[in-house]
């Protein structure tokens, strides 16, 4: 178990979510599941009754919970996940599939996923590119990170 687990709640679709997560990458997997009482619960929490509370999975060794609950609170951009990407087929990959079916471009290799959960796609080496003369600039322009418009 991870010493630090990110908690993620989702508006009564985190089972959907957590499906797509592990579509997107190689080797999720669901660890558990825990579900809501039948009974017992406030009123707000009983459409939940009986239903799925939280799933406890994994993305390459790192666990994830996503919590099945209300609307009371949303992901915002303060938050993100890096991808860290060996190459731009890679970067393609991931922000073709994460802003697909209501995911969202924002600029410097951010962007959203349909359940509004900030990623970054990056370069493995995103560092070191940026240390590149005009790098900033350029990195400014782009949505999705172009590898050989940092390099030129």
């Amino acid at each position: 178990m991870n010493k630090i687990t990110p908690n993620l709640w989702f508006n009564g679709n985190a089972a959907e979510a957590v499906d797509f997560y592990l579509s997107l990458f190689p080797n999720g997997k669901i660890i558990s599941r825990s579900y809501y009482p039948t009974d017992g619960l406030l009123d707000f929490q009983k459409p939940f009754a009986g239903k799925v509370l939280a799933i406890y999975f994994d993305l390459f060794g790192q666990q994830f919970t996503a919590i099945n609950a209300g609307n009371e609170f949303s992901f915002n951009e303060s938050v993100s996940f890096n991808i860290s990407c060996k190459d731009q087929a890679e970067i393609d990959h991931y922000w073709e599939k994460i802003t697909a079916h209501g995911g969202a471009e924002s600029v410097c290799g951010w962007c959203k996923d349909k359940y509004c959960l900030s990623w970054q796609i990056n370069p493995e080496n995103i560092e070191e590119l940026m240390l590149r003369p005009g790098a900033w600039e350029k990195l400014l322009q782009m949505k999705k990170i172009d590898i050989a418009v940092l390099l030129s």
